[in-house]
């Protein structure tokens, strides 16, 4: 459940006032949490960090994210570091728990910035957070030296700086370009106006295209089925093992079959095609194609 904006503010006051804790004092609560599962030293080691949680969560409030939800986010990245951290380590839990702090708030942003998957890997993350201020670094840089540089230089020089491949600065430069757009929405403010979704071209078959291959398709099996009244049952047998089904036989297994020689098998084939074709010359030479 997100936080109002009354919980938040009560919540930082709440933080800037609690108790600061020194090395000693912190390393008793660990491991009254690890070993006994003390549930006061969590809560005592939870308050103490929680301002550098708020802290955190403020400098990523310039990506439009909700400064309760990243709170809550933060809050939950500490509980986390909390709940895994190892005092025997010599670590301080506060150089342990930015860690997770900050994992927590990147994740949030990023599953919240937009509907399309953003990224997944450390190096797409790191580009996510990184690209702006690389991009403006180098820029001022550029600027320094009388440089001028076009996008494609730009972006591969990001792609150098960041160390991640020139595919995913172009990749990200789309999704930072500009938020989601519903192609449910109207192209203009007049209620008749159309949606996005109208200027789309169905890829699908028209109608009438759709009708006339229904009537071709039922023209063809009228005029093969009328070839095939022509032949004889071991030569129709013949005809759809090896050209009317999905996995055609081979000549071998159907002489094996019919107690034939693979030889003979092919002449049957042969002859019964040839008297198909006479038949179907009268009807037109399309359906010729299904027997090649």
């Amino acid at each position: 459940m997100a936080l109002d904006a009354s919980e938040t503010a009560s919540m930082s006051r709440t933080a800037m006032t609690a108790e600061l804790l020194d090395a000693e004092t912190e390393l008793r609560l660990a491991y009254a949490w690890r070993d006994e599962r003390d549930e006061a030293a969590l809560h005592r080691l939870i308050n103490a960090y929680m301002r550098l949680a708020i802290s955190m969560a403020s400098k990523y409030r310039r990506y439009g994210a909700p400064m309760n939800d990243l709170i809550q986010e933060a809050g939950v990245g500490l509980m986390k570091a909390a709940d895994k951290f190892d005092p025997d380590r010599g670590v301080r839990f506060s150089t342990y728990a930015v860690w997770w702090i900050k994992a927590g708030i990147q994740d949030y942003v990023m599953r919240n910035w937009s509907m399309v998957r953003t990224g997944s890997t450390s190096s797409q993350k790191s580009l996510f957070f990184n690209m702006r201020r690389v991009q403006a670094q180098i820029e001022r840089e550029a600027a320094a030296q009388g440089e001028e540089l076009d996008g494609h230089q730009l972006r591969e020089m990001i792609a150098s700086e960041v160390g991640v491949p020139l595919r995913d600065v172009e990749m990200m430069e789309g999704r930072l370009s500009g938020s989601d757009l519903s192609l449910n929405a109207t192209q203009s403010a007049e209620d008749e106006g159309r949606e996005w979704i109208d200027t789309i071209e169905d890829e699908g078959k028209r109608g009438d295209e759709m009708v006339e291959e229904s009537h071709d398709y039922s023209t063809l099996k009228s005029w093969l089925r009328d070839a095939m009244e022509g032949l004889n049952e071991r030569e129709r047998f013949i005809v759809r093992q090896r050209k009317l089904c999905e996995d055609a036989r081979t000549l071998e297994s159907l002489g094996e079959e019919l107690g034939l020689s693979k030889e003979r098998v092919r002449q049957v084939e042969a002859a019964a095609l040839g008297k198909m074709r006479k038949r179907l010359e009268r009807n037109g030479a399309e359906v010729q194609s299904l027997l090649a």
